[in-house]
């Protein structure tokens, strides 16, 4: 369902193009409850308020679009990064480039962190919108994820190469906020298949 009330300017894109090599398998496409891992990243997109989700695909791009079928929703999209081989940082200008001209905040989520949320996203857009460069999460002192970025960063986070993503420019950026969350799920992640088995069990 559309959240109510999106304010013009949002959107959220969905990192979802490695090949997840540490999991030893195809990781995005691993079941975890009723749906594959990258399902649940794409569902808390989606419950933002945002005008479209945008999900970069890169390593078996045709078996995630083909996951990502039941989301019955006319705001996701897909883009492939040819480049995605490279690391995060093609995966992160592929995303940035397929947004509107219009933009005036985005949220990023990485496909392998389940547990992100909505909510978080919502809480760290506003920050945007209301002046910030850009807005993260964190839990426990942790820096979390999703993370709202303005589009006066989209110019240095263009020029990012390798396995690199968003936060070695926000360290070096004025302007930037820290937001406390009581949410862990903001920082649990899924580098390999112990991850997913020890989300699996949590949530039974």
């Amino acid at each position: 369902m559309q959240p109510p009330d999106i304010p013009a300017g949002c959107h959220a894109v969905v990192l979802a193009a490695g090949a997840g090599t540490r999991f030893d398998g195809a990781k995005l496409l691993a079941p975890l409850g009723d749906r594959p891992l990258i399902g649940w990243a794409v569902a808390a997109a989606l419950g933002a308020r945002v005008e479209t989700v945008t999900v970069v695909l890169g390593a078996r791009a045709d078996r995630v679009r083909e996951a990502l079928e039941p989301f019955d929703d006319p705001r996701l999209r897909n883009v492939v990064c040819e480049d995605w081989a490279e690391g995060l940082s093609a995966s992160l200008r592929c995303g940035l480039a397929a947004l509107p001209d219009d933009s005036r905040a985005v949220a990023m989520f990485l496909g392998d962190m389940p547990r992100c949320s909505a909510a978080v996203a919502d809480a760290m857009l506003e920050r945007v919108l209301a002046g910030a460069s850009a807005a993260m999460p964190e839990f426990a002192g942790r820096p979390g994820h999703p993370v709202a970025i303005a589009p006066q960063l989209f110019g240095a986070l263009g020029h990012l190469s390798g396995d690199r993503g968003a936060r070695v420019v926000l360290e070096a950026t004025p302007g930037v906020v820290r937001i406390a969350v009581d949410d862990p799920g903001c920082i649990e992640d899924v580098d390999a298949r112990a991850d997913l088995e020890r989300l699996a069990r949590t949530d039974t």
